[in-house]
């Protein structure tokens, strides 16, 4: 089983803006007294918390289903409530005949596939399920929604899925008859609950936390794009005279500047048939697919598959070309990539070689912005050839001006990537701090008994417990 007790409080917080927040799990008191549970995962317990089987706090519902009620869906983040916010137009036999049973507000939830995900929680509105899920109701004494935070956090900690393999080969199933054997803490209902409160309101904290660096992250990408596309339709100078450029894509450019088909700026050409045994994960001479492709820069990452040299001169490998995908999904993804080495592509791949005096690194950047998508076929298949980029116009600058766009996009971009890897990296901390949080408030590792939500914050509202 996994032990759920070895979490790190104390350097498992998050560092935001201004430091150690004060959420933070070593900034709680510890209760006065601890002693061993008796119980594997959980480890040590406050002195006077008790432990129960799981069967003997909740009982298993199977009601019957209401014509009117809609469907109710268990989410991963733990939400429970009517599947987009409608109801359904009737309830047909054959729902029935399947085991659809009711589900009423306040019900815990688990949803036995997606419980190893964390699709456990409190129900807010009365419905109809399918019988993957267990709905079950407290007993006297118990709070739904400090247990439904528990056995969340058990399950995104893998305790779900190690029982549940432990149990079933090759299963991850999590059903009422696994989990009801469980040992669980069982706190008194008061305490069950202030903790409840508790979690409600600092994890409401760190969520618009996190919300709002996710903000940041997505205008920064936003920013960086805009930066992009002025750099290489618009130049460097702000004071060039501009002309029409008569592409309505690309509007006004610098008047010193020409418009040319991407066929005159560069050779579009595809794979090679190589066979597919000739292709191994080592090798001296790369071999590119589209998952090798990166969509958030135009350098190949990393090279997954190569063939053997030997076979070099039977084939034609090219260096310093734009490569992008040519069919499929990916062009949705509008992969982009300059390869600098000597290359093969796969047949969804598709070259363009640069004519002399013009850098690749600035056309794959204008062909970004231009936007695969808009560019290919999307009738039936998703493709790209010849035929979309030849005809295509895009601004040529001199080749020293292509250059100096490119040298100037590399630091910006260089940089929006490292204010961008700054608030990810905020992100993944403050969800580390989140999940501390939660651990050592529900196995009772912080005691947050006489903890009061500060006067200059507006609480989210009380949970309400469900005492019989």
């Amino acid at each position: 089983m996994t032990n759920l007790s070895g979490t790190n409080l104390n350097n498992g917080s998050a560092v935001g803006p201004q430091g150690e927040g004060r959420d933070s799990p070593s900034t709680f008191p510890a209760y006065p007294a601890y002693r061993d549970s008796g119980v594997e995962w959980l480890g040590e317990v406050p002195h006077h918390w008790e432990s129960r089987r799981l069967k003997f706090l909740f009982s298993l519902q199977k009601r019957p289903v209401v014509d009117s009620d809609g469907i109710v869906t268990c989410f991963r983040d733990g939400a429970v409530t009517l599947r987009a916010n409608r109801r359904t137009d009737g309830f047909t036999n054959a729902e029935k005949e399947i085991g659809y049973q009711g589900i009423r507000r306040g019900d815990l939830v688990i949803h036995a596939m997606d419980a190893f995900a964390g699709a456990i929680g409190v129900s807010d509105s009365d419905g109809k399920s399918s019988p993957v899920y267990s709905a079950c109701t407290p007993n006297e004494g118990v709070s739904a929604y400090y247990y439904a935070r528990l056995l969340r956090h058990m399950a995104l900690a893998g305790f779900v899925s190690s029982l549940a393999k432990g149990i079933r080969e090759r299963s991850t199933d999590f059903r009422w008859s696994d989990a009801s054997e469980i040992y669980l803490p069982f706190p008194s209902i008061s305490e069950q609950t202030q903790i409840a409160r508790f979690l409600d309101h600092e994890t409401a904290r760190i969520d618009a936390l996190i919300e709002e660096q996710q903000r940041l992250i997505e205008l920064l990408k936003e920013k960086r794009q805009a930066v992009i596309s002025h750099a290489v339709t618009k130049g460097l100078d702000p004071t060039v005279p501009m002309k029409d450029s008569g592409v309505e894509w690309l509007g006004e450019v610098p008047a010193h500047w020409v418009v040319r088909k991407g066929g005159y700026i560069g050779m579009l050409f595809g794979s090679e048939a190589v066979p597919e045994y000739m292709v191994n994960d080592s090798g001296s001479l790369p071999f590119l697919k589209v998952g090798s492709l990166s969509a958030d820069t135009l350098s190949i990452r990393q090279w997954d598959f190569f063939v053997d040299a030997s076979i070099e001169k039977a084939y034609r490998p090219r260096s310093q070309f734009v490569v992008f995908p040519k069919r499929g999904a990916a062009i949705f993804l509008n992969k982009v990539n300059v390869v600098e080495v000597s290359a093969l592509l796969d047949p969804n791949l598709m070259g363009w070689e640069m004519e002399t005096g013009n850098n690749a690194y600035y056309f794959a950047n204008v062909l970004k912005c231009r936007g695969l998508s808009e560019l290919a076929d999307v009738s039936t298949v998703p493709q790209i050839n010849n035929k979309h980029i030849s005809p295509e116009k895009f601004p040529v600058p001199p080749f020293a001006e292509q250059n100096d766009i490119v040298a100037f996009l590399d630091t910006e971009i260089t940089r929006f990537d490292q204010l961008v890897a700054e608030a990810e990296q905020g992100v993944s901390l403050l969800q580390e701090r989140r999940s501390a949080l939660i651990s050592a408030a529900v196995t009772g590792k912080i005691d947050v008994r006489d903890w009061q939500p500060p006067a200059n914050t507006q609480a989210p509202e009380p949970v309400v417990a469900e005492a019989n």
